[in-house]
C-alpha cells in the first residue's frame, strides 16, 4: 500500500511516462491520459488484487480501459507495477512492440480485454462481471469510461443488463473532463447529468474530484461496499491535467508534442518531484 504522497508522485511519474510514450511515436492521445492518471494509480497500487508475477492469477481483479486510446497512461502505470521494464514504453506504436495504440490482451502483460472502438470495452467489462458472478469469482472488474463515450448505444444497453444481473462486482469510472475529439462533451452531444442518467438505469452513483487522490481511494472503497447494485464513480477530470498548455483544450486530445513542446511539458511535470 502507498501512502497519498507516494501516489501523487507515482501519478507525476505516470503522466512525464505516457507523455515519452508519445513523443517517441510522433502519434497517439496525451489529453485523455493525463487525465486519468490519478485514476489509475491509486487503482493499481492501492485498490485492486493483482499480481505482476502471475498476470493471470486466477481470482485477480480485472480492469478494462473502455476509452482504450489514453493507453500511453495505462502502459505507463504498468510499467510502474512492474509488469514490464519501464524502457519499453518508448516502443509505443512501433511495429512488434507490445504497446500498440489501443491495448491488446494478446500482446501485453496485465491487459485483461483489448478495446479501441468505443463502448465495447464497457459491455465487456459487463459481460466479465456476469462471468465472475457465475463462476464465484470474487474478483472485482473496473472500468474507466470517457464522457464523450456516453454517446454510444452500446453503453447503455450494457448499463442496463448491469443492473438487471445486481453486479455488485462491477465498478465503473467516468472520465468527465468535458472534452472530445470535436470539442465540448454536451455541445457535440449532451449526456449531463452523468450521475442522474445512471440513476435511472439502476446504478448507485458516486461523485469526485478526479485528480484529489484521498477523494479517490475513498471513492473506490465505498463503491466496494455498496451491494446488490452496479456501481459508477463520476469523476471531475480536466483532460492534459498536469501541463498548462494542454489543460482543458480539446487540440490535445490526439496530437502529439513536438521537441519543444514536450521539453515544456516535462519541466511542468518534473517540477514537483
Amino acid at each position: 500500500m502507498k501512502t497519498v504522497k507516494e501516489l501523487e508522485d507515482l501519478a507525476r511519474k505516470v503522466r512525464i511516462n505516457a507523455l515519452r510514450g508519445i513523443h517517441a511515436a510522433q502519434s497517439g492521445h496525451p489529453g485523455g491520459s493525463l487525465s486519468i492518471a490519478d485514476i489509475l494509480v491509486p487503482l493499481y497500487f492501492n485498490i485492486m488484487n493483482i499480481d505482476p508475477d502471475n498476470p493471470n492469477m486466477k481470482n485477480r481483479d480485472r480492469f478494462v480501459l473502455s476509452k482504450g486510446h489514453a493507453c500511453p497512461a495505462l502502459y505507463a502505470t504498468l510499467a510502474e507495477r512492474g509488469y514490464f521494464p519501464p524502457e519499453d514504453l518508448l516502443t509505443f506504436r512501433k511495429i512488434g512492440s507490445k504497446l500498440q495504440g489501443h491495448p491488446s490482451m494478446k500482446m501485453c502483460p496485465g491487459i485483461d480485454m483489448s478495446t479501441g472502438s468505443l463502448g465495447q470495452g464497457f459491455s465487456a467489462a459487463v459481460g466479465m462481471a456476469i462471468a465472475a458472478m457465475i463462476n464465484k469469482n470474487p474478483g472485482y472488474i473496473y472500468v474507466i469510461t470517457g464522457d464523450g463515450e456516453l454517446q454510444e448505444g452500446i453503453i447503455w444497453e450494457a448499463a442496463m443488463s448491469a443492473s438487471k444481473n445486481k453486479l455488485d462486482n462491477l465498478i465503473a469510472v467516468v472520465d468527465w473532463n468535458n472534452l472530445q475529439i470535436d470539442g465540448i462533451v454536451d455541445n457535440v452531444k449532451k449526456v449531463a447529468p452523468i450521475d442522474k442518467k445512471f440513476e435511472a438505469f439502476g446504478w448507485k452513483t458516486i461523485m469526485c474530484d478526479g485528480h484529489n487522490i484521498p477523494e479517490i481511494l475513498n471513492a473506490f472503497e465505498e463503491a466496494k461496499s455498496i451491494k446488490g447494485y452496479p456501481v459508477v464513480i463520476v469523476a471531475k477530470t480536466h483532460k492534459g491535467q498536469g501541463v498548462s498548455f494542454m489543460k482543458d483544450a480539446a487540440g490535445w486530445h490526439g496530437k502529439a508534442p513536438n521537441d519543444e513542446q514536450f521539453e515544456a511539458a516535462l519541466k511542468e511535470l518534473e517540477g514537483d518531484i
